[in-house]
């Protein structure tokens, strides 16, 4: 007879806490060195009124440079925090319902077994590898008024195209429509997996009672895709408040401050203005507000969002 192995005994407790010590140090302390002490920093330096050239380790840094909490007061008591704000939540108004129904729509298209449709998920899927740099240009080229190919195509059908990113009416959603068309394709990746992810005895059982597609889709496809959905719109949350590199290549705030937003501020305080502190303080509202809302869109999922497949 074989000899019996000896059963060895699951780790439990802080006996697995140090055995996994060691695997998870590195991962710690790039944590605490990439992610927390700048967030710390950052704080201290909001705290102050440093124009990002003075020395931080000089001596008497705080004594000469702190200022307490008077750039919050500064920029919350002033009008341009406001418009700014209103600037981003039009953004996010116009972006977030337009791009969730473009994505939808376009995973809904790719979902079904069609000729030449792997092509398609890959075409439709190249504005997200493309550079925002090098699509701004693009696109800033082609919404020109006078010379744009889109104002063109406009003339052929007898329309007369906007001033785009000329006009303080058009400028922002034309921010909307280039950032939909590049995003569209990231999410409506995510989409589609949510959807050829559903179970088709569900479809088939729809099909027996006599139900057509678009029932399907408003009964059984979008319920059961909640959880992704739910993920996009977090997700496209945070990255909307972050709008940045096409409102400074296409626009840079104008026209007439039309869309300046919280990040193009952000950059133009600490790196155009040489005002660190002032734009640290900016930089940790928007974070108080972007954790504000994902909370409050984790406290409200379990109203809408089905996990049951």
């Amino acid at each position: 007879m074989r000899p019996k192995r000896k059963r060895e005994k699951p780790i439990r407790g802080q006996d697995g806490l140090l055995t996994a010590s060691p695997f998870l140090l590195p991962s710690l302390i790039g944590l605490a060195v990439f992610s927390l002490l700048p967030l710390i920093i950052s704080f201290f330096l909001s705290l102050t009124d440093w124009n990002g050239l003075d020395r931080l380790t000089d001596p008497g840094f705080f004594a000469e440079h702190f200022v307490g909490f008077a750039n919050y007061r500064a920029i919350l008591g002033g009008g341009e925090f406001w418009q700014v704000l209103g600037n981003t939540l039009e953004y996010i108004a116009l972006y977030i319902p337009l791009m969730l129904a473009c994505s939808l729509g376009v995973a809904y298209l790719l979902s079904r077994e069609r000729r030449g449709v792997t092509a398609f998920r890959i075409i439709y899927y190249i504005p997200v590898l493309t550079s925002w740099v090098a699509a701004s240009m693009i696109w800033k080229s082609m919404l020109s008024p006078q010379y744009g190919a889109v104002n063109g195509i406009l003339g052929f059908f007898g329309i007369e195209g906007p001033g785009w990113l000329l006009d303080e009416n058009w400028a922002m959603p034309a921010i909307v429509l280039v950032s939909v068309w590049k995003d569209m394709g990231f999410f409506g990746l995510i989409l589609l997996s949510g959807m050829v992810g559903v179970n088709q005895s569900y479809y088939e059982a729809a099909s027996l009672d006599g139900a057509g597609a678009w029932t399907k889709f408003v009964r059984i496809t979008l319920p059961l895709m909640t959880p992704a959905i739910f993920y996009v719109l977090v997700v496209s949350l945070i990255n909307a408040f972050q709008l940045f590199p096409q409102i400074m290549i296409m626009t840079d705030g104008g026209p007439n401050g039309a869309t300046e937003v919280m990040v193009e501020r952000i950059y133009k305080y600490g790196f155009r203005y040489y005002r660190m502190g002032y734009a640290a303080a900016f930089s940790w509202l928007l974070f108080v507000i972007i954790m504000a809302c994902t909370g409050l869109q984790m406290r409200v999922q379990e109203r809408w969002v089905n996990y049951d497949t």
